[in-house]
């Protein structure tokens, strides 16, 4: 398992420092902590009591030259994200802010991360622009195409639409190439307020748990076809937005789970 994050140092352009140096709990009171999960690709999580047993919501930073970050957290979490983020680099250098779907935790804080980045453009597929985000979003928004890629810098992430998986016509989600992690927002949803940053455990069971109880999956007809096309990008980190990060074979997974949802 991967230690928690080193210290940046972009005088240098590059991840350095010794494994000691460690920058986890970046706000005491809440508790939010950031860690790398695969090179250059960081996760902030803040543990809430939304449900028994706690809850947890996730942003996925990659820092790179032109910086991305994968969900932004509802307006509430804005202060302690904003905190997280400028652990890891200048709020100045962010470049986009990506939402899977348009939903509260993934980015009702937008218009505050375009004030707090002036550099920073709200990064989204071409439905969730034509349906929310060009009319919500103080600038236009980047705009990606189903397939399309955008190279980051070291990093380079493709966008792949997902309608309504699990839920949202206008889902969508990176996958980055060289570190081969899916960001793959609600997914494998895992409850608990201190889950490991990355684990290699089981975070099906538990998600499936959960779900029993919480039904937001849309029931697609399409789920085999959707998970299927993930399973293809061969991912190795399953960036979840809510519980651990998970490292193994991400393609078993998402077939395993395709498999239960046909069961449904």
């Amino acid at each position: 398992m991967l230690a928690v994050a080193p210290a940046v140092d972009f005088r240098c352009g590059r991840i350095g420092g010794r494994a000691e140096d460690k920058m986890p709990i970046t706000n005491a009171q809440s508790g939010t902590n950031v860690n790398e999960i695969a090179d250059g690709i960081y996760r902030i999580s803040t543990p809430i009591d939304a449900i028994p047993g706690g809850f947890t919501f996730n942003q996925y930073l990659i820092a790179d030259d032109d910086p991305l970050l994968f969900h932004m957290g509802g307006r509430q979490l804005f202060p302690l994200v904003r905190e997280a983020v400028a652990s890891v680099i200048p709020l100045t250098r962010l470049r986009y802010v990506a939402l899977s779907h348009f939903e509260a935790d993934e980015c009702g804080s937008l218009n505050e991360w375009l004030a707090a980045a002036p550099n920073a453009a709200a990064l989204c597929g071409r439905i969730a622009a034509m349906t929310s985000v060009r009319d919500f979003a103080d600038r236009p928004p980047r705009e990606m195409a189903d397939g399309e890629t955008l190279s980051l810098g070291a990093h380079e992430v493709r966008w792949l639409d997902m309608p309504h998986m699990p839920h949202g016509w206008e889902c969508g989600y990176l996958t980055e190439r060289r570190t081969r992690t899916l960001l793959c927002g609600d997914l494998f949803t895992q409850p608990g307020s201190k889950p490991a940053p990355l684990t290699e455990a089981d975070i099906l069971g538990p998600s499936e748990a959960l779900r029993s109880h919480l039904d937001y999956f849309s029931h697609t007809r399409n789920a085999r076809a959707l998970l299927e096309r993930l399973a293809a990008t061969e991912p190795s980190v399953l960036a979840c937005m809510h519980g651990s990060a998970w490292r193994g074979d991400g393609g078993a997974l998402l077939r395993e789970l395709a498999t239960i949802l046909e069961r449904d």
